[in-house]
């Protein structure tokens, strides 16, 4: 981490996907809120929508069209039960696939929950220069993908690379910082 540079916060959407959960059993679409203010980012928006395609594509599509929000974190949808569809309704949105990132996040929930970790389908992109992080609906996933991930990718200075510089609107406060 390089402190030499002045912190750009990046204003994030985040999306719970599930036909079950509302504004108070939310857990997980309130830890990431909490988690991307904590670190000084701005939330643009906290939105819970049902397990439907079009639905999430609907709401990923208006967020990235937007060119206030920089960056999309989705929880939930990314199992194997048959309403779990996050991963079909996003992938066909992005630009670029993080490859990586799925990998890395499995990676880290090994040691938490073992071989379960392979139902996993957490996955992110960059759509419109916006990034869009996908990833399981349990508090405890969230937590895991924040803290040992997504945050110091929405970090400006996290080295040697970070995902700031690639969104919209970014490189203009990079520059003016």
């Amino acid at each position: 981490m390089s402190k030499d540079k002045p912190f750009v916060a990046v204003t994030i959407a985040v999306l719970t996907v599930s036909d079950t959960r509302t504004e108070v059993s939310d857990t997980s679409g309130q830890y990431l809120a909490e988690a991307l203010r904590a670190e000084g980012h701005t939330l643009a928006e906290k939105f819970i929508c049902k397990d439907d395609i079009y639905q999430i594509r609907a709401v990923i599509s208006r967020w990235v069209a937007d060119p206030g929000v920089q960056a999309v974190l989705i929880t939930g949808g990314t199992g194997f039960s048959g309403r779990d569809s996050t991963p079909e309704a996003v992938g066909i949105l992005f630009d670029k696939q993080v490859d990586g990132f799925g990998e890395v996040f499995r990676y880290h929930s090994l040691a938490e929950i073992g071989s379960s970790t392979l139902q996993s389908r957490a996955l992110a992109g960059l759509a419109n220069n916006t990034i869009i992080f996908c990833v399981p609906g349990s508090t405890n996933a969230c937590r895991t993908a924040w803290e040992k991930i997504i945050r110091e990718q929405l970090d400006n200075r996290h080295r040697p690379c970070n995902f700031v510089q690639h969104l919209k609107q970014a490189e203009a406060c990079e520059s003016r910082g």
